[in-house]
């Protein structure tokens, strides 16, 4: 099952969430995001040469959009890193698989596509419950704001998240998204390190060892990640693939325990679980109801999908 992509994907981003929370003692958030965005062109541009394929896209825009809104869910959460637990800051993240059963359902009830699921409904209030028995009171008050940043991420996230599909329905294979994307995260950092208040020229400053080391496990586990999560949301189903990444939650709680020692208190585990459950149980009433939910995908997207073959793309396993 394609989807399953998703789990090893989400192994990798718990890894890159570590090197994240651990790079933000040395580097700014502008310079993991230049970093995370360089080494994974480089990656692409390697494998291409290696393995064939071309960069040349018929939907340049298409590109922008998702680069955009993706470099910005994925800066506020790596801010979110340094403000949180690891397993805090990856579970308010990972809400965007409730985001997007939201926008999925709320878009097919409004244009009339299907009824109002009052089991639905009840899904995504008990997930934002557990949202706020996590937020409070497992996170202190000087929390606050990273964990409103993580949630915000994670709507936004589920935009992004949507325009990768849309991407893969239109022919884009997964190297060629996560190039553009990766090019988007380096102009991003890039701009953000040199214009931000306190910036400067980026890396002009003493490093050490371990700093690099994290900044190139970060930005190669992450572009794997990405590469996988893609070829997961191109094949698999969109609403399991997004609560598969739910296993991402076990990772980073695993280690945060191990590195950090981190205790949520019970509260906070019991909002963890609850969002859990809220994900999986969205995924199910969303299979429910995957046949009004398909018009649904195209009424989001008003272009026609290309009348080319879909481009031989590379396995993710040979990586």
């Amino acid at each position: 099952m394609q989807s399953l992509w998703m789990l090893f994907a989400s192994l990798m981003f718990s890894i890159m969430g570590v090197c994240v929370k651990l790079a933000s003692d040395h580097y700014s958030i502008a310079e993991i995001v230049l970093s995370r965005g360089l080494i994974g062109m480089l990656f692409i541009i390697v494998l291409i040469l290696l393995k064939g394929g071309t960069l040349k896209t018929p939907i340049p825009r298409q590109h922008v959009w998702r680069g955009v809104i993706g470099v910005i869910s994925l800066s506020m959460w790596f801010y979110s890193f340094s403000l949180l637990p690891v397993a805090t800051a990856t579970t308010l993240n990972y809400t965007s698989s409730i985001w997007l059963a939201a926008i999925l359902f709320g878009s097919a009830w409004w244009r009339g596509n299907t009824r109002f699921d009052w089991g639905m409904a009840a899904t995504i209030v008990i997930s934002f419950i557990g949202v706020m028995l996590l937020m409070k009171p497992s996170l202190d008050t000087n929390q606050t704001l990273g964990g409103m940043i993580a949630l915000a991420s994670g709507l936004i996230a589920a935009v992004a998240y949507l325009q990768v599909r849309h991407l893969g329905t239109l022919g884009e294979p997964e190297y060629r998204v996560v190039f553009y994307f990766s090019m988007t995260s380096t102009i991003a950092g890039l701009a953000g390190s040199t214009l931000l208040p306190g910036g400067g020229v980026p890396f002009w400053h003493a490093h050490n060892m371990q700093g690099v080391a994290l900044l190139i496990t970060l930005s190669l586990s992450a572009t794997v990640a990405q590469m996988a999560m893609t070829r997961a949301y191109r094949l698999g189903n969109p609403l399991l693939t997004a609560n598969l990444q739910y296993t991402g939650i076990v990772f980073s709680s695993i280690w945060g325990i191990l590195i950090w020692h981190d205790q949520l208190g019970w509260r906070g585990w019991l909002g963890t679980a609850v969002i859990l459950i809220g994900g999986l149980l969205a995924t199910f009433y969303n299979q429910k109801k995957a046949r009004p939910l398909k018009p649904l995908h195209s009424a989001l997207h008003s272009e026609n999908p290309l009348d080319n073959k879909i481009n031989q793309t590379t396995e993710t396993r040979s990586l």
